[in-house]
Order: structure tokens, then sequence, then C-alpha cells
């Protein structure tokens, strides 16, 4: 086979072949078998476990190992969610992000795709730098909103950590898709550097100069929605909606932030959505998913029945639709997934969120968990003997290795459990092999290098074959959407505790609304019993999660 060829197999994504050995015999005369792999992090030098490398190499074809998966041309395009005719080299995420996942994920309804692309026309017709956009802008300066507005906008404001921005801004997507308004983002907190556009030739970024500093609103800001409808500034007792002099506000800040008031809530109510509709502008500032509370509006039901019959799959489209890596953040999670992942029978990845020190509840419930629910071996004890070490094995046979992915703030979580799997060998024969990409120790708010490691730790938790998460965490309800698996999740109230079970599988992939409204809007009734789809979750009782119905 010439090196031309070697070439064109490795662009195509094919799986290592038996021509390799020349270059593992020449690679292993210059350097030692190594027998531990210390896992390396973004940022250092990768160190190689050479002995269980080179073995599922030689395995060859036949073995399901595999360093990219192979891909047609519908899943590159996600099943019909992306569109060609980007410039590749601008976002190189965007069409090779399938190569990468081992879990194709779900196929998105054709309803869905078709409003998408209605979506995309709409973002170009009325974005920034058209003609619409900038008479929406002096109807903004003028301090009022039309009555039949030309085009109509949502900017979601950035806030808190990157886990809160994607899923708040995944659901405030939604909210515009729905109600047909252009999907504008707040650039700040890094969210121009960390993803790629995500609609063709057009920008989902407010662009410098917008007439309004709404980085600064809350609870105190006039226009805020709840406050004009609690002081009745804004009613709903006329047929579009009326103020007290009769003109509607040139935009409504909607404030659904951890401390919204019960008029706040008003949001998810079918009589407020009909006045607000002939508001303009709408800011939202949330730090949460709000789409299970979209959900419960009368008004919407219809449209996203069709737009999702799998319910269960709302984020997960809608995060792969739109949150593609940007080149530099891709460059972290491909160099790392070929260095430490690729070469894997298996993957699984486990998110563990910390406090201010290390626990060792934690650790026992990790490993409890992961061994317990089978997703990794046990491992001898002490007085058990070492099994003999087979030197030779049948081609497409031996050991399959296991890669572990550990994602944390703190390496002593890691370095426990790569220590416990180095010092005693597993019961089955099985070769697990540990990887930490960085600890930060602390998280470091608005610190670009902080938010790109996050960005890609979270890509490729979502790369892996099986996910453990923690209870509560959005970095963990990022992963496991973009993967589209439900995860084993960590009971976090079960640390310092000798009760219950150290882990449960998650009733969906979707994450959970961690403040919804407690009850409908036409009647005091639990909102997690009004329709069968959207019940309360596991790890946060009191909030809100779109399950599929098929599966309770």
């Amino acid at each position: 086979m010439t090196m031309t060829k070697t070439t064109q197999l490795a662009a195509r994504c094919k799986r290592w072949t038996p021509a390799v050995n020349a270059v593992l015999v020449a690679f292993v005369l210059v350097v030692p078998t190594v027998v531990i792999l210390f896992g390396g992090r973004i940022g250092e030098q990768p160190a190689v476990w050479i002995k269980t490398a080179v073995a599922g190499i030689r395995r060859g074809t036949d073995d399901a190992s595999f360093l990219h998966r192979e891909t047609t041309h519908d899943e590159r395009l996600l099943g019909g969610l992306l569109v060609e005719g980007f410039d590749q080299e601008s976002c190189h995420s965007r069409y090779q992000s399938a190569v990468y996942r081992r879990n194709p994920g779900r196929k998105p309804s054709q309803y869905l795709v078709s409003k998408l692309r209605s979506h995309e026309a709409l973002q170009r017709r009325c974005g920034p730098g058209t003609a619409a956009y900038a008479n929406a802008l002096e109807q903004l300066k003028a301090g009022k909103s039309p009555a039949s507005p030309e085009c109509r906008y949502v900017v979601s404001i950035s806030y808190r950590g990157l886990g809160n921005r994607i899923i708040a801004a995944a659901s405030a997507f939604l909210y515009a898709v729905l109600t047909d308004r252009v999907f504008l983002v707040d650039p700040s907190n890094s969210m121009d550097e960390l993803f790629c556009e995500p609609f063709p030739n057009t920008s989902w970024l407010v662009p410098p100069g917008f007439p309004i500093w709404y980085q600064g609103f809350y609870l105190s800001t006039p226009e805020r929605y709840g406050k004009m409808r609690e002081d009745g500034v804004l009613r709903t007792d006329a047929t579009n909606g009326s103020t007290a002099s009769g003109e509607l506000p040139a935009f409504a800040y909607i404030h659904l932030d951890h401390n919204q008031t019960a008029h706040d809530k008003l949001f998810f109510c079918d009589d407020d959505q009909r006045l607000l509709s002939n508001i303009q502008w709408l800011l939202i500032r949330t730090d949460g998913y709000i789409a299970p509370g979209l959900f419960l509006v009368e008004a919407f039901q219809e449209e996203l029945q069709m737009m999702f019959p799998e319910r269960d799959a709302v984020f997960h489209h809608l995060g792969r639709y739109l949150f593609h890596p940007t080149n530099r953040v891709w460059g972290l999670i491909t160099r790392y997934y070929d260095a430490h992942l690729a070469w894997a029978q298996r993957v699984v990845g486990i998110q563990v969120r910390v406090g201010w020190s290390e626990s060792p509840e934690t650790l026992k419930q990790i490993k409890t968990c992961t061994q317990n629910e089978g997703l990794l071996p046990a491992v001898l004890g002490e007085e058990d003997e070492e099994p003999l070490v087979k030197t030779t094995a049948p081609r497409g046979g031996g050991a399959k290795p296991t890669a572990v992915l550990m994602t944390s703030l703190r390496a002593w979580y890691y370095d426990s459990m790569k220590g416990m799997y180095w010092e005693r060998a597993t019961a089955n024969g099985e070769v697990v092999v540990f990887d930490q990409p960085s600890h930060e120790e602390v998280q470091r708010y608005g610190v670009k290098s902080h938010e790109h490691k996050a960005w890609a730790e979270m890509y490729l938790l979502s790369m892996t074959d099986t996910l453990v998460t923690s209870g509560e965490s959005t970095f963990g309800y990022v992963a496991q959407g973009l993967a589209g698996m439900r995860p084993w999740v960590l009971d976090m109230g079960m640390v310092n505790s000798t009760v219950g079970w150290p882990c449960s599988r998650d009733m969906s992939m979707e994450p959970c609304y961690h403040v919804p409204p407690p009850y409908g809007c036409k009647r005091r009734e639990d909102a997690g019993k009004i329709v069968p789809h959207v019940r309360h979750c596991k790890d946060w009782p009191t909030g809100l999660k779109l399950v599929d119905t098929k599966d309770w």
C-alpha cells in the first residue's frame, strides 16, 4: 500500500488496517512498552498507553475499535437539521461532528426541519444588516411598538455559567421559532468566541451600538413584564392587549431568573402570550431551560407536537442545530479525542460536580454507581491473586479496552479512580484507562481559556458511549442532551448519607427546568401533572422535565 493510499484511507475515516503494523514495529523498537497511562490534560503533551494502543490497533478491521465513525451525507447533516452551503473553513465542527459521535442520535421530524428552514429565511430577511432590522431599531428608539411590525425580535441575555447560557439560549430560540421572532444572542460572556454562527448568511449576535443597555436589567427594571402586569401598566382584558396610556411599550423585559415573581411567571399563560405578541422587542433573562414551561401554553401545544413527536429530544435537536464549537474549541476537542479516546472499544463519561473540597463520600458513590450498574468492572480485593496476563491473543480477540473520561474542576476524583484501577486488576480482565482533560480547581467566570475548556469538555462527554452525570448540573444537562442519551445520575443528596441508591437512570435526556411555574394558569393544578409529557425532575423535585410518554 502506498503512502498516498494510506493518506486517502485516513481522510475517509477508515479503520486501522494491518498495513500499519510496519510502522508499529519501528515504533516499538524505539520506545519501551509502557504499562500505565497517566491521562493527559488539555494543554499538556498527551501520554500514551503503548501496550493497549498497539494491541487495539493490531486487532485490525475484524474488531469494532475505530478512530472515527463512517458517516453518510444525511448523518453529517444530522438528518436534515443542518443545511449545506456554509463555509467549512470558518466552522470545522459543523459538518465534522457526526464523524466523532459514537451515537448518531435521534432523527428530527420533517416538520421541525421545515420550521428551521422557514426560520432561517426569517433571520435573513429581518436580521442584523437588513433594512427591516434598521427600521426596528428606529422604532425601538422611538419608545413604542408599531401596531403591525414587519419583524419582531427576541434577545437572549447571556447570563451565568456556560451550561446555563447554553440551555437558556436553546429554549429562548424555541420560543422565537414558536412565535415567529428573529432570535438574537447577547455576544457578551464569549458567546461569539465559543459558537459558530448557526444561521446561513446572517448573524445571530446583537450588533454593536444596540440602543438599550440590557445587561443591567433585573427586578427593578420598569419595563419588566411582571412588574408592568403587577402595576396594571399592561392588561390582558382587551383583544390585543392594552396599557393605561393605550400604547404598548417598545420592548418588554422578561425576567425568568431564580427570583422571578408570580407575575413574571404569567409569561407561561395563554392570555399573556397574546399580549406579548403585540410587543415588537422582547429581552429575556434566564439561567434555566424554560422549554417545559412552553409546553404548558395551550396555544403552542399543537405546533410543539408536530415539531417534536419525541418530546424527550427537544434540546437534543435544538442543541445540535445551534451550538457548533468554533475552530479553536474544535481543535481542543478533536486533538484530545484522537489522542485519548478514539482507540477505545467503549468510552464511559463521568461528570463530577464538586464543592469547595474533595468528598470521600462522593468518590465512594462514583465507584459504587459505576460498578453496581455494570458501567465499569469491579476490581480485585487486596487478598485476591493477580490473574495471569495473556501475552498472546487470537486476531480480533483479547481484552477490550475501556476509556473513562472524567470531567471535574478537581483532579482528586480522577487520581483516586485511576489509582484504584492501576493498583488492582479488574475482576473480568477488562483494561480500563482513565483520562481527565483539565482541572481548573475553581469556576472562572469570564476567563476565555476556562470557557474554551469547559465547552470542549461538555462536547467530549457528549461523544461517549455511556454517561454518568451529577444531579442538578447544567454542565451535565448539556452533555447528555447533545449526546442523545439518558445518563445515570449521581444523587447529590446522598452525600454524607448512608441511605439511598448512589445513582439512577434519568427519566429522559432533557435538561430540568429548576424554577418553573408551580401551577397551571387556569386552575391551581400541579404543573407536573397537567400534561403527560411534563413531569417533575428526579434530581430537582420541584423542577419540570420533558419526557417521552412511551417510556414512562
